[in-house]
């Protein structure tokens, strides 16, 4: 807290005021020397003004502003917090200093008089017959108002002129008194509502702060709504407990506060179902666009392909059209040289800044991590299944349900037909980092990362073995086994067609299966739970457990593996879709669940 007071004030007045731009750069440079904070409002039709400082500053600020003539007899409510109520000091120049929902609309002199609140008080202890009616927004009449006052229900002042058709014939023929926090609003829309037919209109003079100073809580039930981090005084002008929902603005009590559907900075009680309708319609704007995209089959029209291609550690020492075919052997070695040759493949020059134009040679020596970029003009990729789906997101994740044949990531033939490459237009100008890998003909739950941070949250999960994950394989046959583990372990190295083989020097490898259904056709449903997260160890086990996987492209009965993947397979799905995921999530750091149904296409 601070050890003086600090004091705050707000003040208006209508006036014809010209020369606007000097009048704004004199204001902000004195409220800047006194340290002042808040927000002065002018325009052609005068001030208004909420400001907060010490007392010093204060009194330097109105003996300054009272020497503008018009600002002569300026009136101020004053206030006193032990800390400051404002964030930053704004002077602006606007159209009007009160917005009113109607054109033409200027303040005139007599058009609703002003009543004092001591006469107001008094009107209202001897019961005399006359309406009060609060022309303030519905949240801040809330908490708190005159007693049998009439509530407009309107949601901003410009809704005020449409909203006065609803009053009564017979309330116009009696004394109506208008009343606002301040005074300002009633001012400006006295003459409008003079030329609607109330014979006899009044305007609560200072408004509500006024009649609290002069009259406390008399007549008056609840708190007063101001614009400043207070939120909100009681009659005797103090903050009260009062809080401000962050999205929709509308003030807190303590009890709202202990809502499920208060979250701190995202939506109260009040707005939580608007929040939560504004996000439905959003995720299915995005479900839909993904869907669209995805459907387009953007790497499919021809266009000019550059990936970079990185020398991993098991090519290194190797020559370079070697290396290329280690890397990918999708490619022909005679595709490679004939890249080589044509000078689709460049080394990128020292600075980093531009390329190498030397060609390079195939028998050219690489090193791990040196780094190649390949130009293909023309590049036209395989089509792929667009049945992506969107099943959650939030500030820190997506989860997916992939199709297949989709890859995740660019590589090898694929770049724009894949599950990032769709999710970059998705979400432009995001970038979604998946936290773990699916093979290309695996269907179900991929989970991405929207921010760097999140990623590395996610991944140390996936890398640390921590989450729980389970698949449903379709496999062919029918195990002799309701359930069984299996422990084989599985080499590091990458042979024929990317596969790898069951090898006891291996890294140690566990999966757990269960049957759940044999069907009629000679295949069953497994549930799969990897405690181990090796290449292709579902599939690899069950190969070698002799139920390999049903269209799997690459691993047979007893684990071996075809020299070639089987390409007729690759172009469909096979029989393994990731069922569930079970992780922390990355900012409430509570462990959260995802299923994805399994597609019974998969079971035929």
């Amino acid at each position: 807290m601070q050890t003086e007071s600090i004091v705050n004030i707000a003040a208006y007045k209508f006036f014809r005021w010209d020369d606007l731009e000097p009048r704004r750069d004199e204001l902000k440079s004195l409220c800047k020397r006194l340290a002042l904070k808040g927000t002065v409002l002018i325009s052609g039709e005068g001030i208004n003004l909420f400001l907060a400082g010490s007392r010093e500053s204060i009194d330097a600020f109105l003996s300054h502003a009272r020497t503008i003539p018009e600002l002569v007899e300026l009136q101020v409510k004053e206030s006193l917090t032990d800390y400051q109520p404002f964030n930053r000091m704004l002077v602006r120049i606007k159209r009007e200093i009160i917005p009113v929902g109607a054109e033409g609309i200027q303040p005139i002199p007599d058009a609703s008089p002003k009543i004092a609140p001591e006469v107001l008080k008094q009107w209202l202890d001897e019961k005399r017959p006359i309406a009060l009616l609060d022309t303030r927004n519905d949240y801040e009449i809330e908490l708190g108002t005159f007693e049998n006052a009439i509530d407009l229900n309107i949601k901003n002042f410009r809704e005020f002129p449409k909203a006065t058709v609803t009053i009564p014939d017979e309330v116009k023929k009696q004394p109506v008194v208008m009343f606002c926090t301040g005074g300002i609003r009633c001012e400006k829309i006295g003459p409008y509502m003079k030329g609607l037919g109330f014979e006899e209109i009044y305007q609560l003079e200072g408004g509500i702060l006024k009649y609290f100073e002069k009259c406390q809580q008399s007549h008056y039930k609840g708190d007063c709504f101001v614009f400043d981090q207070r939120v909100a005084v009681d009659p005797s002008l103090e903050p009260s407990d009062t809080s401000e929902c962050f999205a929709c603005k509308r003030p807190l009590q303590p009890a709202d506060l202990e809502s499920e559907h208060y979250v701190i900075g995202e939506s109260c009680p009040r707005c939580y179902a608007s929040i939560e309708e504004k996000r439905r319609i959003q995720f299915e704007k995005r479900k839909a666009a993904i869907l669209k995209i995805a459907a387009e089959q953007r790497g499919s029209t021809p266009y000019e392909n550059q990936r970079w291609i990185s020398i991993p550690q098991r090519c290194a020492g190797m020559n370079l059209l070697d290396a290329l075919q280690e890397f990918y052997p999708g490619y022909s070695r005679e595709k490679w040289q004939l890249a080589i040759d044509t000078g689709e493949i460049l080394l990128p020059a020292a600075s980093r800044r531009q390329f190498d134009t030397r060609p390079v040679s195939a028998d050219q020596i690489v090193r791990e991590g040196q780094r190649f970029l390949q130009t293909i003009p023309d590049y036209t990729e395989p089509t792929v299944n667009p049945n992506v789906q969107l099943l959650y997101e939030d500030q820190a994740i997506v989860v997916i349900d992939k199709c297949a044949p989709l890859p995740v990531h660019p590589s090898g033939r694929f770049n724009r037909n894949t599950l990032e490459g769709i999710l970059a237009v998705a979400y432009h100008p995001e970038y979604l980092r998946p936290a773990h890998r699916l093979d290309a003909n695996t269907t179900g739950l991929v989970v991405l990362a929207r921010k760097h941070i999140y990623s590395k949250h996610l991944q140390s999960q996936f890398a640390a073995g921590t989450v729980k994950k389970t698949y449903l394989a379709t496999v062919d046959g029918h195990p002799d086994w309701d359930s069984i583990e299996c422990n084989l372990a599985i080499g590091t190295e990458s042979i024929h067609g990317g596969s790898r083989l069951i090898d006891p020097n291996g890294q140690s490898a566990l999966t757990r299966f269960r049957v759940l259904e044999r069907l009629p056709n000679g295949r069953s449903i497994v549930e799969a739970v990897p405690e181990t997260g090796r290449t292709h160890q579902i599939r690899l086990h069950l190969a070698a457990l002799g139920f390999p996987i049903f269209n799997d492209p690459l691993y047979l009965a007893g684990g071996s593996a075809r020299e070639q993947a089987d390409t007729e397979r690759q172009s469909s799905a096979m029989g393994l879709h990731a069922s569930r995921l079970e992780f922390v999530h990355p900012i409430t750091r509570l462990v959260v669940s995802f299923e994805a149904p399994l597609l019974k296409l998969a079971l035929t």
